[in-house]
């Protein structure tokens, strides 16, 4: 009775969070994006449950929405959304390639992480042009800076972030301190790094670090997080701001087994459906 509340609470308040359920919801908010200056992701998430040739075709659906923005816009893909199923991966991205969008794999488990870097690898053996693909760091994972590694050889773009998954190799580290210490991997090694934080003095260090080598850089935001601080930062640090504009299932980085360990995520919860009711979604 009470994990049921927990989903329903949790399904309420991140509506705050996607566009909407369909393509369309996305494709209408990247195009107010775009009016104001900003660059966009789009990313389907999926519940779990769809089987991979849907989730794949809402994939392929977006490059075409994609394509309709700009050739700025990119498209976020989760491995667990193919059902780990290699020849669907490649039609996907072989598509994506002939359109001219680039697929960036989300950061999920540690456990997968490892089939994500042999996916990109294996792709940019076969086709090359690594620049239309991409990944995730998180700064929570000691094998981020092993990992970044790789994305310099590779030279993959790669979006840097503090984390949802907790580091399997050992305890705890500090989400702040780690994604700095994978920024300065990257610094002046990296072709392009986006700092994926909500976090203002994390990202002034971050694009201090970044602009001190000469290490092409920009802002991802998070649609509906608060970005009123990071739009202020970014306009007087003069970087390009790019937001994250996911449809479909409505999920937050807010996981069930975290709620034992941290009740204050219920205030914040209850903080996100009291701002929902009170104001529309705004990006500013």
């Amino acid at each position: 009775m009470i994990r049921a509340g927990l989903h329903r609470l949790l399904r309420r308040a991140s509506a705050r969070y996607i566009a909407g359920p369909e393509l369309s919801d996305a494709k209408t908010l990247c195009q107010k994006l775009s009016l104001q200056g900003f660059s966009t992701t789009l990313g389907f998430w999926d519940s779990g449950n769809e089987p991979p040739q849907l989730v794949a075709q809402q994939y392929i659906n977006s490059f075409d929405a994609a394509r309709e923005q700009g050739t700025s816009c990119y498209v976020s893909v989760k491995l667990t959304g193919f059902g780990f199923d290699r020849e669907l991966e490649q039609t996907v991205l072989q598509l994506a390639a002939k359109k001219r969008i680039r697929v960036h794999f989300d950061s999920q488990s540690p456990a997968i992480a490892d089939q994500i870097f042999s996916l990109l690898e294996e792709r940019i053996r076969t086709a090359g042009n690594p620049q239309m693909l991409g990944c995730t760091l998180p700064g929570r994972w000691r094998r981020s800076i092993r990992d970044s590694e790789t994305v310099v050889r590779l030279g993959l773009p790669v979006r840097v972030v503090k984390g949802q998954w907790e580091d399997v190799e050992g305890p705890a580290i500090d989400p702040r301190e780690g994604f700095l210490k994978v920024i300065d991997c990257l610094a002046g090694r990296a072709c392009y790094v986006a700092v994926a934080t909500h976090d203002p003095k994390l990202a002034s260090q971050a694009f201090a670090r970044l602009r001190e080598t000469n290490t092409p850089c920009g802002l991802e935001l998070l649609l509906g997080l608060p970005s009123q601080h990071m739009l202020k930062l970014a306009a007087h640090l003069s970087v390009p701001v790019r937001f994250y504009v996911p449809y479909g299932h409505a999920w937050l980085p807010y996981a069930l087994r975290q709620l034992k360990r941290n009740p204050r995520i219920l205030i914040w919860i209850a903080r996100d459906l009291l701002a929902s009711r009170t104001k529309s979604m705004s990006i500013s």
